[in-house]
Order: structure tokens, then C-alpha cells, then sequence
């Protein structure tokens, strides 16, 4: 068993495992959702060393269900409305397999031309479908790349945007200056771990207050801090909107934030991880507003609601060449004619890593699978069950929706008539705990106003109607029980 799985071994084992997934995503609402394992069960029960000769295939597959599939959170079950949707779709499954045969090292154009060439096709039949402006195309001064994350997508914006800041000085004599970066209470953490990668440190990041009501950043209290900056001598390099914040979806003003930076001269990062997919609908198009006149850099993740496996996001420049400027480095032994040429595109230099995966192929198979029509129609499925999971929270007393909630999440807060706001929040958890460990959904929280709400982000390949109210029916059902308990 130690020799090399030859062609015909691979194709009987190949079966084998295409039969195993199909018929785990056949039978998937049979787990629970959230596994039900305690912390050092699979390492227990796995060996405590390699073993000396190989094993036959079988028994991976026999270990993969007997072991590990018991500690798996069941991401695709359609009682799964924690976080955001990470979906994994049949034509996306396959079309990682195809990566994974392949074994692309897609690093230069050279490497591979069809993976460079795919991938600047791919990014670019995006944008087309999410109306983002033509600017961002790949055959214009900006263009798109996939990367691994949103988190690495608001990484390399950052660098371009120190280049720039710095009048390219950054990338030779490192962080010499003191430089800023803008958020709001809202945005993703990555912003701050990008701060501290990049050397500005978290003493870096200016937290900018949010709309009470709406969660939205302040442009307002976003031109006092530029003002105080700039008078102490920082240079400020970059603020990052929001288009759909993790906890609520809320959407910054990216007009009246963009309007600002272009004033300044300051770069304008829109993180659409979540909610930009939605605008491959019309009606959903104002996500991208101020995006055309002010971004300098946009990213969504195809990964979280459009039907892609993770891992995969698109970043999108309005001009590159801070980008490449930032991240080109050219070793001896990475030189070769196309590049030299400078006609080709290397993605090496648009990222993070040198080494990169075939990402485009999933996302390429997604896009012809489904064509247009597909993908708006899974989008909608996800907002309407939303808006109708909202209005029955809106008509029972016993609790409180939060608006708006433009998209696929809905974030309620149960009543506790009597309760002190500490209790109140400490019951609301224990709802919270009780629902996932009853197998049959899982859930997240966040805070709003320093009042805890339940999170249910709707938007699974596999969730229907009847999950989303099932799961409805369940939390009435536990705040019932658990109200009568309480003093």
C-alpha cells in the first residue's frame, strides 16, 4: 500500500469518495448541526503516530465517518443559521476536484496560462454581474484577483494603500511615518489585524462612532478624526466602508465617506464580504452605490452566499499598479520572456503568498452551472425568507426585530417582561445555548446597543421555508419554556 495510487486505483477510489459526499449532503439533516464532541475527543481517538506501512483507502473513508464526521459542524445543513452562509454547491465541489487533479501552481502567468487567463475572465464576468464599474475590469487600469479571504483582500488593500500614502517609500524603508486607518465600531476585525501585520499597530486604527439607529458610520464624526490626525501630523491612508457589517449588515454611507477620502486624497476600501453578491439582483443594486465614483478597492466573497466553496474572494482594484508596486518582487529564478514582456498578467504580485490554487475553476463552473438567472434566484429565495421570518418576529410580542435587515439576516431579541438588562441578556444566552443543543439549528448572537440579539443568517444551498420556520417555531417554543422558569 505504500506505492503511488495508480490511474485505475484512483478512479475505483474516486467513486467511492463522490458516492460518500453525495450521500452525506443526501442525508446531512440526520446530524446535528453543531457537533456534538467535547474538546480532545478526535484526538483521542485517532492513533498517537503515523503508521509505518500504508493503508488501504477504505479505511480513511471508515475512519472519516466513524471518527471525524461526529466533530464536523454541519456548514451545509439547512438548519445551519450561525455567521453567514458558507455554501457549497455541487458544481463548486467538482470544480475544486478539477483544481486538486490539476495541481495548478498558478504563481506567473507561465506556470499556467489558462489558470491567469481564466481567473482574469472569471473576476471580470463578476463584475459585470454585480454592475460594478468598468474601471475594475481586468483589461482596464484596475482589475480583479481572487484571493484566499476577505481578510487577505483587506490586507493587500491596506499595502497598496500605505504605498500610495507614502509616495511608494513604504515598500523600501518600511512604516518611517505615522499612518492611520479609519473603521467603525463595525467592521470587521481583519481591518485591525491588518493594521498590526502591516506595522501600524492597533495605536493605528481610529474606531469612527456609528449611527445609533442604523449601525452606519458617522461620516461626520469620520471628517473630525481626519482633521485631529492631520493637525498631529499623521497621515491618514486609508478608511474602510462597509457594505453589509458581519454582526447586523449594516451599510456605511460609501457616498458620503468616499467624498471625504477623495478630499483628501485618502485610498477608500468598500468590504463587501457579505452583501455584495446580492447586487448580481437589480433590485439590490444600491449596495453598490458610491462604488463607481470612489472605491479604490472593492471585495465579496463568492464563498459566503454565492454558491461557492470556500475558499474564495474577489478583490477588485480601481488601478492596480499600487498593488503591483507594493508586492513586486522579482527573484532570478521567477524571471521568464512573458514576463519580461509585460503583457501578461502574474498574480504572484497581486497577493500575499507567491504560491496560489486554481481557485477560478469553482467559481467559473458556479457561474456557467447556474447562469445569471440561478444565482439571482438563490439570492432572493434568501432575502424573502428573511423579510417572512421578520414579519413573524414583528407580530409576536414576545420579542423584538431589529431593523433593517435589507438581506438574508434577521437579528431578534427576545422579551423578558421583568428582567433587570443583565438578566435579560444573560437569558437570552441561555435561549441561545439551549437552541443549539438541541441538534436541530445553530445560532449566533451579537450586541446591539449593549443588548444581546440572536443572529439567523438565511441563505443555505439547502435551507427551505419549512427550515426557517421550524426554527422559528423552536425559539418560541424555548423562550416559552425558558420564561416560565424565570422569576
Amino acid at each position: 500500500m505504500s506505492g503511488h495510487m495508480n490511474p485505475e486505483e484512483f478512479r475505483r477510489h474516486g467513486r467511492q469518495v463522490v458516492d460518500w459526499i453525495a450521500d452525506y449532503l443526501a442525508g446531512i439533516e440526520s446530524h446535528p448541526v453543531m457537533s456534538q464532541v467535547k474538546p480532545g475527543d478526535i484526538r483521542r481517538a485517532l492513533p498517537p503516530a503515523a503508521p509505518e506501512r500504508g493503508e488501504p483507502f477504505e479505511a480513511v473513508l471508515s475512519d472519516l465517518g466513524r471518527i471525524l464526521l461526529p466533530g464536523i459542524t454541519h456548514w451545509q445543513h439547512p438548519g445551519f443559521f450561525a455567521y453567514f452562509p458558507s455554501n457549497a454547491s455541487g458544481p463548486a465541489i467538482l470544480g475544486d476536484l478539477l483544481s486538486g487533479g490539476l495541481g495548478v501552481q498558478g504563481m506567473l502567468w507561465v506556470t499556467s496560462p489558462a489558470c491567469t487567463e481564466l481567473e482574469t475572465v472569471v473576476v471580470d464576468w463578476l463584475a459585470g454581474l454585480l454592475g460594478l464599474p468598468e474601471h475594475f475590469r481586468t483589461d482596464r487600469a484596475g482589475g480583479g484577483v481572487i484571493q484566499d479571504s476577505a481578510s487577505s483582500a483587506c490586507l493587500v488593500a491596506l499595502l497598496a494603500a500605505l504605498h500610495r500614502a507614502s509616495g511608494g517609500r513604504i515598500a523600501a524603508d518600511g512604516v518611517t511615518r505615522r499612518y492611520t486607518i479609519y473603521v467603525s465600531s463595525q467592521t470587521h476585525s481583519s481591518l485591525e489585524r491588518s493594521a498590526r501585520i502591516t506595522g501600524l499597530g492597533a495605536a493605528g486604527v481610529r474606531v469612527v462612532d456609528v449611527d445609533p439607529r442604523t449601525l452606519a458610520m458617522d461620516p461626520g464624526h469620520l471628517r473630525a478624526l481626519l482633521d485631529r490626525d492631520e493637525t498631529d501630523g499623521a497621515v491618514p491612508a486609508m478608511v474602510c466602508a462597509t457594505v453589509g457589517t458581519t454582526s447586523t449588515t449594516a451599510v456605511d454611507p460609501v457616498p458620503a465617506v468616499g467624498e471625504l477620502c477623495r478630499e483628501r486624497g485618502i485610498w477608500l476600501h468598500v468590504d463587501a464580504a457579505y452583501a455584495g453578491v446580492a447586487a448580481v439582483c437589480p433590485e439590490l443594486r444600491w449596495l453598490n452605490e458610491g462604488v463607481a465614483e470612489y472605491a479604490d478597492s472593492y471585495s465579496t466573497n463568492p464563498h459566503k452566499w454565492l454558491l461557492t466553496n470556500f475558499d474564495c474572494t474577489v478583490l477588485w482594484m480601481a488601478d492596480r499598479a499600487p498593488l503591483l508596486d507594493a508586492l513586486s518582487v522579482m527573484p532570478e529564478f521567477l524571471r521568464n520572456p512573458a514576463t519580461a514582456t509585460g503583457s501578461v498578467v502574474d498574480y504572484r504580485d497581486w497577493q500575499v503568498p507567491l504560491g496560489r490554487r486554481f481557485r477560478a475553476l469553482k467559481l467559473w463552473a458556479v457561474i456557467r452551472w447556474y447562469g445569471a438567472e440561478g444565482l439571482r434566484a438563490h439570492i432572493r429565495k434568501g432575502v424573502a425568507l428573511a423579510q417572512e421570518l421578520a414579519s413573524w418576529v414583528s407580530a409576536d410580542p414576545g420579542f423584538e426585530v431589529h431593523e433593517p435587515h435589507p438581506l438574508g439576516l434577521v437579528c431578534l431579541r427576545p422579551v423578558w417582561p421583568g428582567l433587570a438588562a443583565d438578566a435579560a441578556d444573560r437569558a437570552t444566552m441561555r435561549l441561545l445555548e439551549l437552541l443549539n443543543a438541541s441538534g436541530s439549528v445553530y445560532m449566533t448572537h451579537t450586541r446591539i446597543g449593549d443588548r444581546v440579539v440572536l443572529r439567523v443568517a438565511i441563505g443555505g444551498v439547502a435551507t427551505e421555508r419549512r427550515h426557517v420556520e421550524q426554527a422559528w417555531e423552536q425559539i418560541r417554543w424555548e423562550h416559552a419554556a425558558l420564561s416560565a422558569t424565570l422569576p
